[in-house]
């Protein structure tokens, strides 16, 4: 799985972070969430499955 960040949509909410910072990091000067890896490991898939379902701005895009 991988996952990406539509960063005209993020609203900076920083739920992601708090639910998966092995995966998601909030970047203080441009206030959106960065994506941490290329490929999400598995142990860790449903997690960043529900931060893409409790976002907010719907930016969390993830390519199966």
């Amino acid at each position: 799985m991988k996952v990406r960040i539509d960063k005209e949509s993020c609203m900076g909410d920083r739920n992601c972070n708090e639910l998966c910072p092995e995966v998601f990091q909030y970047d203080e000067d441009e206030l959106i969430s960065h994506i941490l890896v290329e490929e999400v490991p598995k142990h860790l898939e449903d997690v960043v499955r529900q931060a893409a379902t409790e976002c907010a701005g719907d930016a969390i895009i993830i390519e199966e």
